[in-house]
């Protein structure tokens, strides 16, 4: 297995797949498993403009997701904002136990060591899903377009890097994007913009407020089940680069929010609206408007801890590991388990540790042992599970 793992991740490396863009990816991953696997008949589900989604299926039983978008697109300029790394990423590489390469955390590991599960087991369907990252789009996702074409089985498991142990229950998450306007101006007559400066020179102000609304509302979390909160800042604009002589009439900022408890993001939006306008009128930015706009991605969800999905993966991972899957409460990280489950589908989710290379933050790195013990709790949740 661990072999047909490193063929699998090298193929993957060898092909972008930026989210939206994975059709090219889909086909040729169908036409090598084609080649090494001729008994199953694999699929590309072609999605949106460039869209597309490797399935498979060994007749009726549960549903191996994972997907095959990475969370950033090697080299493309705009990953540049978040990564403030311009040289090319590496190609995947192999020392001893330790494989390093781009996109292996989200997700080319888990995606890896599901096809290869799958393509063992002999059993259940697979769905290596295109557009699988959260991203603002108005295109159809793979998980989308699969659920259109195809009925959804009772239970699914989730392929992808996250804690050691087995999660049942994931948070939801939306995004919160703050807008202040006043009036643009000229850098060099300060006082022709509203407020004097320009209101980018005052984001201090609003990013102070953001600071207090984020601490008191990580404290009031209810810590439900398995899920906490989280929040972060991920982009600030305003004004044009290419003319900074120019003052913009407006800033904008956007939040990620993760709640494990059942949040309301459009009174969470008003609430942290009405935080901002009472800040702003205490400064400079008095005369300024102020707008805070919800954008829901994925509301909370649990499957029941007595569901058969999650007793058969319990004895799955006591099989493989030894040991019962150790509790966890607070986590954060919301995947397309919460969509599975919003369509009726009882889902768990479990996979390996990814963690940043040492000498390249954008590279992961997995350990092979790891990813060859959670293909065998696939191969075993496909062959277990009742269809």
């Amino acid at each position: 297995m661990r072999q047909q793992l490193l063929d699998v991740l090298h193929l993957l490396d060898e092909t972008p797949s930026p989210r939206g863009g994975e059709r090219a990816a889909a086909h040729r991953l169908r036409a090598w498993c084609a080649d090494r696997w001729p008994r199953v008949e694999w699929e590309v589900l072609e999605h949106g403009p460039a869209g597309g989604s490797l399935i498979a299926a060994h007749g009726a039983g549960p549903l191996l997701y994972s997907h095959l978008d990475t969370s950033l697109d090697d080299g493309d300029a705009p990953n540049r904002l978040v990564t403030g790394d311009p040289a090319p990423v590496g190609p995947l590489t192999v020392d001893d136990d330790v494989v390093t390469g781009f996109g292996l955390g989200v997700a080319r590991g888990p995606a890896a060591a599901a096809l290869v599960a799958f393509a063992e087991a002999g059993a259940g369907r697979l769905l290596l899903a295109g557009s699988g990252t959260h991203r603002r789009s108005s295109h159809v996702t793979g998980l989308e377009a699969y659920a259109d074409a195809y009925p959804l089985p009772r239970s699914a498991i989730v392929a992808k890097c996250g804690p050691p142990t087995l999660l049942w229950h994931e948070p939801g998450a939306f995004y919160l994007t703050v807008r202040v306007t006043g009036r643009s101006g000229a850098a060099m007559v300060a006082e022709s913009a509203t407020p004097t400066g320009g209101v980018v020179a005052q984001a201090g102000v609003v990013l102070a407020e953001l600071a207090r609304w984020r601490t008191d509302y990580l404290a009031s979390d209810p810590r439900v089940g398995q899920t906490g909160r989280a929040c972060g800042i991920g982009a600030i604009s305003g004004g044009w680069p290419d003319k900074p002589d120019l003052l913009p009439a407006q800033l904008r900022i956007d939040l990620y929010v993760v709640a494990g408890d059942r949040v309301e993001p459009a009174a969470l939006a008003a609430e942290l609206a009405g935080r901002l306008r009472a800040r702003c009128a205490e400064s400079a930015l008095r005369d300024c408007a102020v707008d805070v706009e919800a954008e829901p991605v994925a509301t909370a969800a649990a499957t029941s801890a007595h569901a058969p999905v999650v007793t058969t993966a319990r004895a799955a991972w006591r099989h493989q590991f030894g040991a019962q899957p150790p509790p966890i409460t607070g986590w954060t990280g919301s995947t397309d388990g919460v969509a599975l489950r919003a369509r009726g589908v009882d889902t768990v989710r479990l996979g390996p540790q990814a963690r940043p290379a040492a000498d390249d933050p954008r590279r992961d790195e997995l350990s092979l042992a790891q990813l060859t013990a959670y293909a065998g709790i696939y191969r075993r949740l496909l062959s277990d599970l009742p269809a």
